[in-house]
């Protein structure tokens, strides 16, 4: 048997955290219904996936759990008479995904930070739930560390669908070379050329 280092374990357990981690996942859903939907919270419930994404335990980077309600959106009914055949559907897709929406939501809360990252933390049949970590723009340590300081300068990155979440709801970019041709500069630009 292969001996694994602590973030190893950690990562091991969340491959299928239902059944590795049985009664305490059942509790924690419980617990989290019943707070708010943008909560800030003292240590990250996936130290290994906030790690690889940037955190640090420092002043000026927190965590904030936010919930996001699970479900198609639903498409408004049109108010005038006529043919509207785009409006016959009731179910609306949304582009974003939940894990962007969550991210904006966690911004919109603590608004002089910015978002650095965010990663799954649970879901039930109603919610889905993601820790977002934000960065203090104005905190002197993250103005002291330079690969921080100049994510803090890029003003409302979430927003602009900066952040992994964003750039893979926006389909671009994240691929490179072979099989990612159709993608560059844009799909729709790609399409324009042809």
């Amino acid at each position: 048997m292969r001996k694994m280092g602590f973030y190893q374990n950690i990562g091991e357990l969340w491959k299928r955290p239902k059944e590795s981690l049985g009664e305490l996942w059942k509790q924690r859903l419980i617990a989290w219904r019943r707070e708010g939907s943008v909560v800030r919270i003292e240590r990250s419930t996936r130290l290994d996936r906030a790690r690889s994404l940037g955190y640090r335990a420092k002043q000026g980077i927190i965590i904030v759990r936010v919930r996001v309600e699970r479900g198609g959106r639903k498409r408004a009914r049109p108010t005038k008479k006529g043919r509207r055949s785009k409006r016959q559907t009731t179910r609306k897709i949304v582009r974003k995904s939940y894990q962007w929406i969550a991210e904006e939501r966690g911004n919109k809360k603590y608004k002089n930070c910015e978002v650095l990252n965010s990663y799954y933390v649970g879901e039930d049949g109603i919610y889905k739930w993601f820790e977002v970590i934000l960065i203090d723009r104005d905190h002197p340590q993250i103005l002291s560390d330079k690969g921080l300081m100049n994510l803090a300068r890029q003003r409302g990155r979430v927003y602009r669908g900066l952040t992994s979440a964003g750039k893979r709801s926006r389909g671009i970019l994240l691929r490179k070379g072979k099989g990612a041709e159709k993608l560059r500069p844009s799909r729709r630009a790609h399409r324009r050329r042809g």
